[in-house]
């Protein structure tokens, strides 16, 4: 039995699994939304006050761990964008070593991106042949993964995400057209820094909140259920409907048509619907499937694979 905590910009999140013979088998979720990442766009330092709501987190999973799953042998901790970006990481990596004893993994661009990919994968029960991009929008970056049946071929961490983006043209609430035109652009611009070469008809998966939230919206359902939520479909032109009626609403508008699951993420869902409708319109794909697998489920695989 193994765990697996991924400290991201947004949300920390704790998967623990077991290995069996198709590799690994999830037993246990839960997630907490400490917003480490709030300002660093601007400021490039974590706060005390987010780096408090991380370590309370961690220690709330270390709590579960001791308590509920004494069998766990191992833990991995990950941290990415917000902390990558930060001028002050030492210190929560440090903080997080000294309160809780767990060593936390930083990963770069590129393992994110990896890790993202094979976790995305891991909760379909088949084989996902051909080209598939996996897109994984987080708080402070945005990670595009291309696989070829089932191998990554190429991958990059783009410098947007739903927290950075907000702050950066989202300012108002609910948003002038006016910023959401530019959110739109700069999307658009970010996704131009990198060239693809998927083959004709590439499918593609999506991870992380702004998928799930959407997942749960179509769905109407108001618990995050991984079991209906994996493989649902969101479909570009609902999308393209669903934004211009969510970008009318203010954030705590959105939060009462969906209390539990925006919880957290009501004033930062539209950047990322924004993004994702950016990724559909680049590479002119009519649908993003959704998986609620990502880095922490990657990072279980890598270890499995050490073994």
């Amino acid at each position: 039995m193994k765990a697996a905590i991924d400290i991201g910009t947004n949300t920390v999140l704790l998967l623990i699994a077991e290995e069996n013979e198709d590799g690994l088998r999830m037993l246990h979720e839960e997630q907490r939304m400490p917003r480490l990442g709030k300002g660093v766009d601007v400021n490039k330092t974590l706060s005390e006050e987010s780096i408090g709501r991380v370590i309370s987190s961690i220690k709330e999973y270390k709590n579960i761990l001791s308590t509920q799953f004494t069998k766990v042998s191992n833990v991995i901790v990950t941290a990415t964008s917000a902390v990558r970006d930060a001028s002050n990481r030492n210190e929560l990596i440090n903080l997080v070593k000294k309160e809780t004893g767990f060593d936390v993994q930083l990963l770069s661009g590129e393992e994110e991106a990896e890790y993202t990919y094979k976790g995305a994968l891991t909760v379909f029960d088949e084989q996902v042949n051909g080209d598939v991009f996996v897109l994984d929008i987080g708080g402070g970056s945005t990670e595009i993964a291309l696989g070829r049946d089932g191998k990554l071929i190429d991958s990059h961490s783009f410098d947007m995400g739903c927290v950075r983006f907000t702050e950066r043209f989202l300012v108002q609430d609910p948003p002038f057209q006016e910023q959401i035109r530019e959110c739109r652009q700069a999307v658009k611009s970010m996704l131009e820094t990198k060239k693809f070469k998927p083959k004709k008809n590439a499918k593609a998966v999506g991870v992380a909140g702004t998928l799930t939230s959407m997942a749960a919206i179509d769905l109407q359902i108001d618990e995050y259920d991984p079991e209906r939520m994996n493989g649902h479909l969101i479909v570009r032109d609902k999308l393209k409907k669903g934004i211009e009626i969510f970008s009318l609403h203010t954030h705590q508008q959105l939060l009462e048509l969906s209390p539990k699951v925006l919880k957290g993420r009501e004033d930062i869902f539209l950047a990322g619907l924004l993004i994702l409708e950016g990724f559909l319109n680049y590479f002119d794909l009519e649908e993003i499937r959704v998986s609620t697998g990502g880095i922490r489920h990657g990072a279980l695989m890598n270890e499995l694979n050490k073994t």
